[in-house]
């Protein structure tokens, strides 16, 4: 079944009930009665049932993260794909992953419907496009990952991407809102966030994107976790680019080893600003060269560094 097809199934005679997020919520009726208090109370009360969506769903990405994980050891790419709120989110998380994991670019790709125009202005007629969501995806192979972000789990734009990567042999994802969604024959995982009706009706900018913000902190969080780019609980992987983050490798090199704030500014300049060289160096009590040998040979792994230094 085509795009198209499905998109005009979810319209056919009722056969596909209209999407929870269109739904009106009895608990907001009044709402242009209510004091400001009242309102952000409510706009609170409701954020929760963001939480506990993504609570329900975490099994399912779990699975996710670890499929993720295994393409992305041997080369594959993630790639996010949403228009509006949903593809804002998409290029936010994306962003953040190469100061936080010094991730190198075209590791984890955002495309938002619209282009770079849309980060900054609604180009509200981009999600209808099918074919720019084809084209958005026209690289994608076989060893990558496609994630849809759309709250209706109705956007043309996501589902013409989420085809073109399905056909090459990618591993889909489907992030919505919506137990009923038309793409969902198109996503291999189909992660429905149980949001319901927004306090605002159809506005979901709200609890439905903040839902899917929490999956996508999860979901990079984690994939990072996985193939190596922390250790413990560490950002050992910071890209030190300004005057706070080079403190904070400081400190974090001091958390790792218990260094003096002195020693640890010597090791790191003896490492190049290094972080995990100078972990493994001062931990496993091994030269900086040693250290750094043994970060190359482990993929960047300061966990696996550290066992075979033990060895």
């Amino acid at each position: 079944m085509s795009i198209h097809d499905l998109l005009l199934d979810r319209q056919d005679d009722g056969a596909r009930p209209l999407s929870p997020t269109e739904l009106r919520l009895d608990a907001s009726i009044e709402l242009d009665s209510k004091s400001s208090l009242e309102v952000l109370q409510l706009l609170n009360a409701e954020d929760r049932v963001a939480v506990e969506a993504v609570a329900a769903v975490l099994p399912q990405l779990a699975e996710l993260v670890d499929i993720a994980a295994e393409r992305f050891r041997r080369g594959g790419t993630v790639h996010y794909f949403g228009a509006g709120t949903s593809g804002r989110l998409g290029v936010l998380d994306a962003a953040e992953l190469l100061p936080t994991f010094n991730l190198e670019p075209g590791r984890v790709v955002a495309h938002i419907a619209g282009g770079a125009t849309a980060l900054v202005k609604a180009v509200e007629d981009a999600e209808d496009s099918e074919a720019q969501g084809r084209e958005a995806a026209a690289a994608i192979g076989s060893d990558d990952v496609a994630i849809g972000l759309a709250a209706s789990g109705n956007t043309p734009y996501v589902g013409g991407a989420l085809a073109v990567a399905r056909s090459a042999g990618a591993y889909t994802a489907l992030v919505s809102s919506n137990p009923n969604a038309a793409l969902a024959p198109l996503a291999d995982t189909d992660l429905v966030l149980a949001t319901g009706a927004e306090v605002l009706t159809g506005s979901t900018r709200l609890k439905a994107a903040t839902a899917e913000k929490l999956v996508l902190n999860g979901f990079s969080t984690a994939l990072m976790v996985a193939v190596g780019r922390t250790w413990s609980n560490l950002m050992v992987s910071v890209v030190a680019t300004n005057d706070k983050l080079r403190l904070r490798t400081v400190r974090i090199l001091q958390e790792a080893t218990g260094l003096e704030a002195e020693a640890a500014i010597a090791l790191l300049a003896s490492a190049d600003g290094e972080l995990k060289t100078a972990i493994v160096a001062a931990i496993a009590a091994v030269e900086v060269h040693d250290a750094r040998s043994l970060v190359t040979r482990h993929h960047g792994s300061v966990r696996d560094a550290l066992a075979e230094a033990s060895v």
